[in-house]
């Protein structure tokens, strides 16, 4: 089973977010497993000097993008036991953001347009393009519209993973003739149209074989209006074809036993020892060092879609309890000068970090005793997994990705690996925010054994690979 796995980021390479994060570790997941599986993705100025010196010239060809033609190079590199291919256009890739440029619509028809073209200059014809979000999402269209001729691409099945779909590359009209080279009847009668605009998600929708999600409730919620951004109509037409798979996590990576950037490594039988992480944290992060007083984390973007506008109603309401927070991430300037203002009023309960560093975020994992995601949204998230192998507790909101990941804690049975809250409302967030102060204050005995449960919950790869091989497996045969 041969398979090219498309995505425009890709840990350890250069990422943003979720999506760069399954592109570093479902691949290598689906290779323990016996699947000859490969990756394509942008050769960024992101990308490492390190990993820039190791990649080797494959070949170069050009495309055409519209009526002009572009040089493309593919770079090849062996890591962790995986091909990488890295489509190499200085004009597209080299830029400092991976998404926002005004020509994002251009610059993305080009990587799909070159990564069409590669298979062949590569010899590396797939039984199965897995494509990533709306980046990727027109290839299955223009194998059928445009490229159908090839009689070696024939027989190339196609899945589309939504990763968010609150982003689906909408372009006017003329992208269609001026950068893919093509005419707009598919436009023209409403196939890939969406709001008047050429809809990259929607064609990847209806003209790849199946559509994937990264959690089972995400893939009944997208069919609703309310989280379907106007595609969920298309969405239930499809829905034959629409599935869910829970993200997993990189155990060898999320390891509390051997993580390197922890002060003190534990596990489930020296789990007394995460205690010096925390104190280090404490330390660290210029908060008085106690073990008497929950520790709350939260490392994430700052935005309405991550629920920040609820937290802030209640950060005077929850900074008046015996709690201390470690926040770090940046997002909406408005939520950063807010938590800023908090954390000057509240400086021995507080540090507001707003920045990214992925060593304190390490950091945050490991040494707080309670993990706060209070997502408006959630496809799946990966925090609260992580979260949980380090036996910080999550708080969620009970959305998405969180609900089938995180049980709710129950007092009657003892049952669960975290808390979690269903009305999205700040009244409804402080309310779980208080029972998980109060036990860890007051019950730490049942603590201590929800921390256990949250550990031993498996959020490794293998389960989730396999429900991909199924899916290859199906569509292949």
């Amino acid at each position: 089973m041969k398979i090219l796995f498309c995505t425009s980021e890709c840990s350890p390479f250069f990422k943003t977010g979720g999506l760069g994060d399954v592109a570093g570790s479902l691949p290598k997941a689906l290779k323990k497993e016996g699947v000859d599986v490969r990756v394509i993705l942008p050769f960024s100025s992101k990308i490492s000097d390190e990993f820039k010196y190791q990649a080797e010239d494959v070949c170069s060809f050009t495309v055409g993008v519209g009526w002009r033609t572009q040089y493309c190079g593919i770079k090849h590199l062996y890591h962790d036991s995986i091909d990488y291919y890295f489509v190499d256009n200085q004009y597209y890739f080299d830029r400092p953001n991976i998404y926002g440029d005004y020509d994002d619509g251009e610059k993305f028809a080009f990587f799909q347009l070159a990564i069409i073209a590669a298979m062949e200059k590569i010899d590396f014809i797939p039984d199965v393009l897995h494509l990533n979000d709306h980046h990727t999402a027109m290839i299955p269209y223009l194998l059928k519209e445009k490229f159908g001729w090839i009689e070696a691409y024939q027989n190339i099945k196609s899945i589309l993973t939504i990763h968010n779909l609150e982003f689906q590359g909408q372009y006017g009209r003329d992208i269609l003739p001026e950068v893919f080279g093509m005419g707009t009847e598919r436009f023209d009668d409403g196939t890939i149209r969406f709001n008047d605009a050429v809809n990259f998600m929607k064609a990847g929708i209806l003209y790849a074989d199946k559509v994937t999600t990264v959690s089972p409730s995400y893939a009944g919620e997208i069919q609703t209006p309310e989280f379907g951004f106007g595609l969920d109509p298309i969405l239930r037409m499809v829905s034959y074809k629409l599935s869910g798979i829970l993200n997993g996590i990189d155990y060898d990576n999320f390891n509390p036993e051997t993580d390197p950037r922890l002060v003190q490594n534990y596990g489930l039988d020296s789990l007394e020892l995460k205690k010096k992480n925390k104190a280090e944290l404490q330390q660290r992060l210029g908060l008085p060092v106690r073990d008497d007083v929950p520790l709350i984390g939260i490392v994430s973007r700052l935005t309405y879609q991550k629920g920040f506008h609820i937290l802030l109603e209640e950060m005077s309401n929850l900074l008046q309890f015996d709690v201390q927070i470690a926040l770090l991430g940046t997002g909406d300037p408005m939520f950063e000068d807010q938590f800023r203002e908090f954390g000057y009023w509240y400086p021995e309960k507080t540090s507001m970090n707003i920045s990214f560093d992925e060593g304190l975020a390490q950091q945050i994992y490991a040494g707080a005793d309670l993990f706060l995601m209070p997502s408006a949204t959630e496809p799946c998230g990966l925090s609260q997994m992580i979260s949980m192998r380090y036996g910080t507790l999550p708080i969620v909101h009970e959305i998405g990705g969180l609900r089938d990941s995180v049980e709710p804690f129950n007092p009657f049975t003892g049952e669960g690996t975290g808390f979690g809250f269903g009305n999205f409302q700040s009244y409804f967030l402080m309310e779980v925010l208080k029972r998980a102060i109060f036990l860890y204050i007051d019950e730490k005995e049942v603590f201590h054994q929800l921390m256990v449960q949250a550990m031993t919950r498996d959020f490794s790869w293998g389960n989730s690979s396999n429900q991909y091989i199924a899916l290859y497996n199906d569509v292949i045969y």
